[in-house]
């Protein structure tokens, strides 16, 4: 506990929960940091660049 995520592993978390398959070992250890800043700061970029490309495909389809 307390240690802090490596900036692969909080990717790799927050693409997993977006999906809905994140195992029940890594949530575990996801929520065993001190602070969930990482992973909300992730989120929030990942889904920007989701909509960034979704918007971009209707664009060039449209």
């Amino acid at each position: 506990m307390g240690s802090k995520p490596r900036l692969f592993d909080v990717m790799k978390s927050v693409i997993a929960a977006l999906f809905g398959v994140q195992s029940q070992q890594n949530r575990e250890r996801d929520f065993g940091h001190d602070s969930p800043a990482a992973y909300i700061i992730t989120g929030v970029v990942m889904i920007g660049v989701f909509i960034a490309v979704l918007l971009a495909l209707v664009s060039l389809v449209t």
